[in-house]
């Protein structure tokens, strides 16, 4: 026994050789699967190597599939926390892995490339995958090929089998033909060796600007499979409310019903008008479909109020519906059918695609929430076209999700709008946008500040920036 582990030791040296002279790489590649992958997911890695990665990003339950036996025997010596698999992963079947559940991730990392059936491993793994999997694939820049067969002829690269060399839109034409909807896509590492002072300015700032991304090694992808539709689902719509008196019977008159159950929860928050009587006199006296729950919150702001609201959700699907009805309650049901359809799993209202008055949103208004949603759309990697519409429709078990990742960004955001998109980005949820018909609040005045959520806005900016984008 002694001497196969010394045997085993050395071999591992051998195989571990690369990895260490390419560190700078290899620990790029574990930040970027990091930022996707949250600890404790079940997670598969299809062609793992010697599993530091799959360990990398610490799964509840983590299995590896490697075709080299010597590679597979280091990873059990070294993780024995993890399950390694040896066989031809384009062959493999859920005979072959002792998992009853499917997995929440699935890595590929620089595997695709030397798979003879790209196809038939994609439509394959569907086998492994629940409704919310979410696949990520890692694959090196076709600019890169010369660099990287030079390495490997003087013995600073591993040697690679034959390759066939996919670009971008190789990759996803194939997962588009096996049935796997592209995501969000993104490049990291400029300089893959360490060159002091220099090699963390590319990687980490560089590697992220325009143009120059295009010159990165890494190329990654995270892709879902096409969705099923969904019967019909539980909805409640969290209504909160601070001075919004006169609008409190409309909010529950003109709510239609959106599902199986529907409730509306209205939340009042330090009302200085006759708000909360209002609340109390319309859950007293109507008496149609809509179940109707009131809670008065003792924190401050938006966010505290809505994150009330959903604690004390009972429906599936949770629904921010703002009390200044500026957004129609008769628009709701789109937000649910695209949910219910799998056309998105996070839903954002969006105010600026339709003609609007000028008293509900000035000119500067539109300009700045332009400007500050092309930069949100770069940094999230996912198309928005207006951050800041209230009206936002999620699962709340995609909430929960949320809820328990909070820490990562920290408690930044006193409207929720962008802890709940920023969250559903960092799941790598598909956010889509509903278009509504804005319109001119009827009773009161707006409870936000311009110039106070313009700075917000810049602080979110940043958040979003070294969270997301930039990240270390």
């Amino acid at each position: 026994m002694i001497n196969e582990y010394v045997k085993a030791m050395k071999r591992s040296n051998d195989k571990t050789h690369f990895r260490t002279l390419n560190k700078i790489y290899y620990q790029d590649l574990e930040r970027i699967h990091k930022l996707l992958i949250s600890p404790g997911a079940r997670v598969l890695e299809i062609g793992c190597g010697t599993g530091d990665l799959l360990a990398a990003v610490l799964p509840k339950y983590g299995v590896g599939v490697e075709i080299d036996s010597n590679k597979i025997e280091l990873a059990r010596i070294r993780f024995k926390e993890l399950f390694f698999y040896q066989f031809d992963v384009e062959l493999m079947s859920t005979n072959d892995i002792n998992s009853f559940e499917p997995f929440d991730v699935i890595i590929i990392n620089n595997t695709l490339n030397t798979i003879k059936d790209v196809s038939l491993l994609l439509e394959n793994l569907a086998n492994f995958s629940h409704n919310e999997t979410r696949l990520i694939i890692t694959f090196h820049n076709w600019l890169w090929q010369p660099f990287l067969k030079f390495a490997e002829k003087i013995g600073q690269r591993e040697p690679q089998p034959p390759e066939s060399w996919l670009t971008p839109g190789d990759i996803r034409n194939l997962l588009d033909l096996s049935g796997w909807e592209v995501l969000k896509n993104g490049q990291r590492c400029l300089i893959p060796r360490d060159i002091p002072f220099l090699t963390p300015l590319a990687n980490r700032w560089l590697s992220q600007i325009p143009l120059l991304e295009k010159l990165c090694l890494t190329h990654w992808m995270v892709a879902r499979l096409e969705p099923k539709p969904l019967n019909k689902s539980s909805v409640s719509v969290i209504i909160p409310a601070r001075n919004e008196a006169g609008n409190i019977k409309s909010a529950i008159n003109r709510l239609p019903e959106l599902g199986s159950f529907t409730e509306a929860i209205f939340v009042e928050g330090h009302s200085s008008d006759h708000t909360w009587k209002e609340i109390e006199k319309i859950s007293e006296t109507y008496n149609g479909p809509i179940q109707i729950s009131k809670y008065r919150q003792l924190g401050k702001g938006k966010a505290d109020a809505v994150w009330l609201g959903f604690e004390k959700a009972k429906g599936d699907i949770l629904i921010i519906l703002d009390a200044d009805l500026t957004v129609r309650p008769e628009d709701l049901p789109r937000f649910v059918q695209a949910l219910n359809e799998g056309s998105g799993e996070f839903i954002n209202g969006c105010r600026l695609v339709y003609p609007r008055s000028k008293e509900a949103m000035p000119l500067l208004n539109t300009l700045a929430n332009r400007f500050f949603a092309a930069i949100f759309s770069w940094l999230l990697r996912q198309r928005l076209k207006d951050t800041l519409c209230g009206t936002k429709v999620l699962w709340k078990r995609d909430y929960e999700r949320i809820r328990r990742g909070r820490k990562y960004f920290g408690d930044f955001d006193p409207f929720g709008d962008f802890d709940l998109l920023f969250g559903a980005n960092k799941l790598n949820l598909k956010i889509v946008e509903v278009p509504v018909r804005y319109q001119a609040r009827f009773y009161g005045s707006s409870n936000i500040s311009h110039v106070k959520e313009g700075l917000i806005l810049g602080k979110m900016c940043l958040v979003a920036a070294n969270k997301l984008r930039f990240i270390p």
